[in-house]
């Protein structure tokens, strides 16, 4: 089958939307798919195309929808499609009718949507190669943050929570990240000047990333919205427990029952958490066994699997 990919993200950018389209394109090709990545549809025939972002992708739905209508046309729904973009932005709210079909990346993920519309989602989780832990740092207890410097992520919630641990903590925590804008660079720089226990790297490698992910004893994702974060899914298959916003995204990926939850926005329950997780082994061990009972949703084998069975459907 030739498959028409299509994603907002450039080839050089490190959005998620970005990572999902290049790990999509490998698993599809490794299913015998011939696929072609573009930013924008080019036009050219394709048997089937999947699109990112309702929004952002809205102006290639409807030319393939309005050029092939009775070829297959799946739009998987990003954080900002669920969580704001098709509850009033007309494009989004077409690109979902035109769909033949819609596709989550948790399982929250399809109460956010019509019921008409439901019953052409499916839920797909995106996984991450195995990842080996690195021996922790003996002389903290190392929480990392990995996130674009953006509105959307709460990026510096971690930061403002350092000053409610108490003196004992020795925790310090390490942000990886590019600044979406000067501003966001800025208040970054601030956070390190004032709180010596911050440190912002910005924007590395991917494997570098890992790395120091695989090396923190937790993660924190402290986003306002999300669709369904790689970040979890690696810090999942890295074995490295996380402290979550409770938000449907993170609730989707980590599941109802998870014990790492802090009310979104509120850094003194972020903190309480953190020093939780810090001070009491009994707490940790519960994180790291919930995280260890989802990790087998977020392999490459059960996404491949996934894929593959959604194009049966429309085969």
């Amino acid at each position: 089958m030739k498959i028409a990919l299509v994603t907002p993200a450039g080839a050089r950018s490190r959005y998620g939307n970005r990572t999902t389209a290049a790990r999509w394109a490998g698993l599809l090709r490794g299913l015998g798919h011939e696929v072609r990545v573009e930013v924008t549809w080019s036009g050219i025939r394709a048997d089937a195309m999947i699109a990112l972002h309702a929004r952002r992708s809205h102006d290639s739905i409807r030319r393939f929808a309005l050029a092939f209508p009775d070829q297959p046309l799946i739009v998987a729904l990003t954080g900002t499609d669920l969580y704001r973009d098709i509850r009033f932005d007309s494009s989004a709210q077409e690109s979902l009718r035109l769909a033949t079909r819609l596709v989550v990346l948790q399982d929250m993920g399809p109460c956010e949507l019509a019921a008409r519309l439901r019953a052409k989602t499916r839920i797909i989780y995106q996984s991450a190669r195995p990842l080996h832990r690195v021996a922790p740092l003996k002389r903290c207890f190392e929480v990392c943050v990995s996130g674009h410097l953006r509105d959307e992520k709460d990026p510096f919630r971690t930061a403002a929570a350092l000053r409610f641990l108490p003196a004992t903590s020795r925790l310090r925590v390490t942000h990886i990240g590019g600044a979406m804008s000067p501003q966001m660079a800025d208040e970054a720089r601030e956070w390190m000047a004032r709180e010596p226990r911050y440190r912002w790297l910005g924007e590395l490698p991917h494997w570098k990333a890992l790395k120091l992910l695989a090396r923190g004893r937790l993660m924190v994702i402290s986003s306002r919205m999300e669709g369904g974060a790689n970040v979890v899914t690696e810090a999942l298959a890295a074995g490295v427990p996380a402290i979550a916003s409770r938000i449907p995204g993170n609730i989707g990926m980590l599941g109802a029952d998870y014990a790492g939850y802090y009310t979104l926005e509120d850094e003194g329950a972020l903190a309480e958490l953190l020093w939780r997780a810090e001070s009491d082994p009994g707490y940790y061990r519960l994180l790291k066994r919930q995280c260890a009972a989802r990790r087998r949703l977020v392999t490459p084998r059960h996404e491949t699997a996934a894929l593959k069975a959604l194009l049966a459907e429309l085969a």
